[in-house]
């Protein structure tokens, strides 16, 4: 039997779904394009040679924001579309194709959407979106639209050190200013949600590794008052009235912590890279 069409084993382990909501990131865009860690180019080149990716072998950036991943894989050659529900983002990774002199292809919709009138595609990469999804429902789609040696690369950032620490106060206001997705958070972290990696395991892509890459980087206040913008936790439209209040109070707080306005971080930056076993 065609490994790409094997039967999709039932999930289980727990997978709550977030609940979905198309404009979830539309006030975000420009905030995202400049704020979020960025994937550095090694990792992008690490994960093409582990894959074995060759020139215009398809690509899908599922779920792509502004594009970072879509325009890198671009970049290396790769025949890329880039599907995001929020045409604003869309409009981002146009720009950006234009300005960096590649060619992507943009489709309007989500992991909900699937497989639609696309193609089938050598690898399908998620940064940092994976969690909106119905996550096992997706990972049953994509068996039906990767290829036999194909992959899922799910692309992501945590962060293991921060000097001062200034996370455990932006999520402190987080919880004032924007409750209710501060409840979404709390579900992320708690025993009722599965990590990426036990989904992928009770799915067709079950030979699941991880790559990475360690970073140092340097934020000033102000890079960290537009990171929080760029989360949907934390957005202009989510915070709504309260924007300034929240931005005010957190430009107080951040200079409380660092008065120089200086904050180092360390920073873990992973590719965890699931293909079929045997494939």
């Amino acid at each position: 039997m065609d490994a790409a069409l094997s039967p999709v084993a039932a999930p289980t382990v727990p997978a709550p779904i977030m609940p979905f909501d198309a404009a979830r990131f539309q006030s975000t865009v420009a905030f995202y394009e400049r704020y979020r860690t960025p994937y550095p180019a090694e990792l992008i080149a690490s994960v093409a040679r582990h894959l074995g990716l060759r020139y215009a072998d398809r690509v899908l950036d599922l779920g792509c924001g502004p594009g970072p991943l879509a325009l890198a894989f671009a970049r290396l050659g790769l025949e890329v579309t880039a599907m995001d529900p929020e045409p604003t983002m869309l409009e981002a990774v146009r720009a950006g194709a234009a300005a960096a002199g590649v060619v992507i292809t943009t489709v309007e919709g989500s992991s909900y959407d699937l497989p639609g009138a696309l193609p089938r595609f050598r690898m399908v990469t998620m940064g940092r979106s994976f969690h909106w999804m119905d996550r096992p429902a997706t990972l049953a789609g994509l068996d039906r639209m990767i290829e036999p040696d194909g992959a899922v690369v799910l692309m992501g950032d945590r962060a293991l050190w921060a000097a001062p620490d200034y996370r455990p106060m932006l999520e402190e206001l987080g919880e004032r200013y924007a409750a209710e997705r501060a409840a979404e958070r709390r579900l992320r972290r708690s025993s009722a949600w599965a990590p990426h990696e036990a989904v992928l395991l009770a799915s067709p892509f079950a030979d699941v590794e991880r790559l990475a890459r360690i970073v140092r980087t340097e934020r000033s206040a102000e890079d960290i008052v537009g990171l929080a913008l760029s989360r949907s936790g934390t957005s202009p439209a989510v915070l709504g009235d309260q924007l300034d209040a929240f931005t005010d109070e957190l430009r107080a707080r951040l200079e409380s912590l660092a008065p120089d306005g200086r904050f180092e971080e360390v920073t873990e930056i992973s590719a965890v890279v699931a293909r079929r076993p045997g494939g």
